[in-house]
């Protein structure tokens, strides 16, 4: 599933292709996909203008003029890109056609994004966004205000993690990443996550996530970027999907281990992550 920094790519690079373009018409090839699509979706997008682009932890917010907000999040499978082509695959779910040509594709094999409409002035009462935790790439997210997040946590800090509810927008590989670089153990107790732990813990997520960023997220399966391309961070993974191989810039000897905790792959040095 596309985490945060893949739909971080995506939204900068939506942002420069269609920030203050037109929307001309809509093609909305099915009624549904993880859950119902807004009946009159294609109608209330049908000539409005794209002011700009935003981010809630995995959610893409793209606000329009006139007050409204096309909520979309990508699921295990979705695409998001932009071309000048008239048609495209099997896959397709919906189209929006622009003024000066461009065509934003949603694609989704497996159907498991989604897509809503919501009014931008109640944007954080809306049911997808309203439990949603502190973004970990906010001014104010740091060691302190982590704490204040796991300090009644009796769950695996790794847990804790891809709680929405704590923090938006982690999701496996990057929590286990941010983990080996903060030297904690994924089976730790949340709450006992404070103090140092807390501070070295939120710079690794931050540091993860900006190296993600800047290689254009991670592509394992589905995931490409707006403009089609690839991300690259998965050539700099340190311990995710790397079971068995050896540990960067650690003399454990055991290399990489993978656990899973949840019916989720852990990938961890058992040496350097206490």
């Amino acid at each position: 599933m596309p985490e945060l920094p893949e739909v971080e790519t995506v939204r900068r690079g939506l942002a420069a292709r269609l920030a203050g373009r037109r929307i001309t018409h809509v093609t909305v090839r099915r009624a549904d996909l993880r859950r119902p699509l807004p009946p009159d979706m294609g109608q209330a997008l049908t000539g409005r203008r794209l002011q700009g682009f935003a981010r809630r932890g995995k959610y893409l917010l793209a606000h329009l003029d006139g007050g409204r907000v096309l909520i979309v999040h990508l699921g295990m499978s979705g695409r998001l890109s932009v071309d000048d082509a008239p048609s495209g695959g099997a896959h397709e779910h919906v189209v929006l056609h622009f003024d000066d040509g461009a065509v934003l594709r949603y694609e989704d094999h497996r159907r498991f994004g989604l897509m809503d409409l919501a009014d931008a002035g109640r944007l954080e009462e809306h049911d997808l966004l309203r439990h949603m935790g502190p973004e970990p790439l906010a001014p104010d997210f740091d060691g302190p205000a982590l704490a204040t997040r796991l300090h009644a946590k009796d769950t695996p800090i790794k847990a804790a993690l891809l709680d929405q509810r704590v923090i938006a927008g982690l999701g496996n590989i990057y929590v286990c990443e941010a983990l080996f670089h903060a030297g904690l153990s994924p089976r730790r107790r949340a709450g006992s996550v404070q103090g140092r732990r807390a501070d070295r813990l939120a710079g690794a997520i931050r540091d993860v996530l900006d190296a993600a960023i800047a290689a254009g997220g991670s592509s394992l399966r589905d995931y490409v970027q707006a403009s089609g391309e690839l991300g690259y961070f998965q050539h700099r993974f340190a311990v995710y999907d790397r079971a068995d191989q050896p540990c960067p810039g650690c003399d454990c000897g055991a290399g990489v281990r993978r656990i899973v905790q949840s019916g989720r792959s852990t990938f961890y040095c058992a040496k350097r992550q206490r």
